[in-house]
């Protein structure tokens, strides 16, 4: 019998004592967790909201925050204490906590300040690590949670659907203002109005990024072509927006010919792998109309256009062959109170269920979707991927989990 599409659980089945569950109950016990101010500059989005760390504290935890720590999402330190957060001006006070969050990854310098047998709950942000970066964690011994990989109960990821949700609108607003007079741009309404012909709007990729880009675009009156490399993908995407609009697989000549009239290009692809990526050709963007913006949401995977290696991360937004590229990174921290809000969401009832379940490791235990998050568990690699792109020896979760 199920409730919700979900089986019942023993106890509802009434297959487990009263008294073993209870005492299954005691074994949580209060945690202390750190939230640390971040190190990146461009990194304006935090972990936990004060609304966040106030559900924390009722359900029996402390949280150290580290003074400042909420100034990118406009969270106040008088915000957090009023939640019952403790504020704390020393930084190592805060690497006392048994769990340590962050929204980018620990940089060299707070690793060194890392106890042994620490969890950390950051961003993993993939592209930018080396081999060195894993190795002087699991030195440490640390136990280290990715959210972006954390999956829920269908199996998707929502820290990162969120964030793709958010990025995806973004863009397109930030191309509207890129194409506008003030920025120096061709001066063009994204859009239309009434005897003037709409501007056009070319996205490449049709999954959640994409179909809120285009969402978007579509809302504000652009005309909106779609590429993917997936039939049933961009089927989908037709589905859900309801409406008509133009999509394509990615044909090199059918996607030049957009290109062509494009005064908005924006790619969602990310770069998984070297043989599932395409890149945009420099003779592509040649091609596009002078003034025009190409945006890249997932730049620091590596740029879908080939005239992205000019970018230094000095120079981000820059002119090429006429047109504008905007280089920038992680979107979602141009409206960090909303990313915010979205990563405490899916964070704070992890460290809910982390609590009552006494600790990390009946946590992953029990809950496959964040032990998917789990990149390293005390000290030993557990993420094939990471360790054959770097050539570390790693274990597997679930036979890792058994010897213990």
């Amino acid at each position: 019998m199920e409730e919700s599409g979900k089986p019942l659980s023993f106890f509802q089945h009434g297959m487990i004592p009263k008294e073993e569950t209870l005492d299954r109950e005691k074994k949580g016990k209060p945690i202390i967790i750190g939230m640390l101010r971040e190190s990146d500059p461009q990194e304006t989005r935090v972990p936990l909201t004060p609304q966040g760390v106030g559900m924390l504290v009722q359900g029996g935890h402390r949280v150290l925050i580290e003074r400042g720590a909420g100034d990118g999402g406009r969270f106040s330190d008088h915000d957090y204490s009023e939640s019952g957060g403790e504020v704390v001006d020393s930084r190592a006070e805060v690497f006392e906590a048994s769990m340590l969050m962050k929204v980018s990854p620990l940089i060299r310098a707070e690793i060194q300040l890392l106890g042994p047998g620490r969890t950390i709950v950051t961003g993993l942000h993939l592209a930018t690590r080396d081999d060195q970066y894993f190795q002087e964690l699991i030195r440490r011994k640390a136990t280290a949670i990715a959210f972006e990989l954390i999956q829920d109960e269908v199996q998707e990821m929502p820290v990162l659907r969120a964030m793709c949700e958010i990025a995806g609108t973004v863009s397109v607003n930030i191309g509207s203002s890129l194409l506008s007079s003030e920025n120096q741009g061709k001066g063009i309404l994204l859009g239309g109005v009434t005897g003037i012909t709409p501007s056009e709007v070319v996205i490449l990729g049709a999954g959640t990024a994409g179909e809120n880009a285009a969402r978007t675009a579509l809302g504000m009156g652009a005309v909106v072509k779609v590429f993917d490399r997936s039939i049933p993908q961009l089927r989908a995407l037709k589905h859900h927006l309801g409406r008509e609009l133009f999509t394509s697989v990615i044909h090199p000549p059918v996607l030049k010919k957009a290109l062509e009239t494009a005064d908005l290009v924006i790619s969602t692809l990310q770069r998984l792998d070297q043989d599932s990526f395409f890149l945009i050709p420099e003779d592509m963007i040649m091609s596009m109309k002078p003034g025009s913006v190409i945006i890249d949401i997932h730049v620091d995977q590596g740029s879908s256009f080939e005239t992205g290696i000019y970018a230094t991360p000095e120079k981000l937004i820059f002119e090429k062959h006429g047109v504008l590229h905007y280089m920038v990174p992680n979107l979602p921290a141009r409206v960090a109170r909303t990313a915010s809000i979205a990563l405490s969401n899916v964070l704070v009832p992890i460290l809910l269920d982390k609590g009552r379940c006494g600790g990390i490791l009946q946590l992953i235990k029990d809950d496959r979707g964040v032990r998917q998050g789990i990149y390293l568990y005390n000290g030993i690699l557990t993420n094939e991927l990471i360790g054959n792109q770097f050539g570390i020896p790693s274990k597997d979760i679930g036979l890792l989990l058994s010897a213990f």
